[in-house]
């Protein structure tokens, strides 16, 4: 992997801390990390296969994506997306659906 891999790696990382609405020290508490593991690959530290696999199952996206072997960002991941709402931002997206779903019953009568 090259040096702009490595920094591509960073942004993307970077990308993902900032849209999941944490902050770096609260996923790395969640993962177990020690404190700025993750700013830490700012130098172009390669991640362990370990850490790239569970970086990628923690934020939904595919691993190829955050190395920059994918080019794009990924396809969304609804599943992905809904798990990255806070609890009332659940409850009022399954309201908003579920409103949804009864326009649409209504119509079809």
């Amino acid at each position: 992997m090259t040096m702009e891999n490595d920094n591509l790696f960073y942004r993307r990382l970077r990308l993902a801390i900032k849209q999941s609405g944490k902050s770096a020290n609260q996923i790395e508490r969640e993962l177990g990390y020690s404190r700025n593991a993750l700013h830490n690959y700012k130098d172009g530290t390669e991640p362990s296969a370990k850490r790239l696999m569970e970086l990628s199952q923690y934020f939904q996206l595919p691993p190829g994506y955050l190395l920059g072997i994918i080019p794009n960002s990924p396809p969304n991941n609804p599943k992905g997306l809904f798990e990255r709402l806070f609890e009332d931002e659940k409850i009022e997206m399954v309201k908003i659906t579920q409103e949804w779903c009864y326009e649409k019953i209504s119509e079809e009568k």
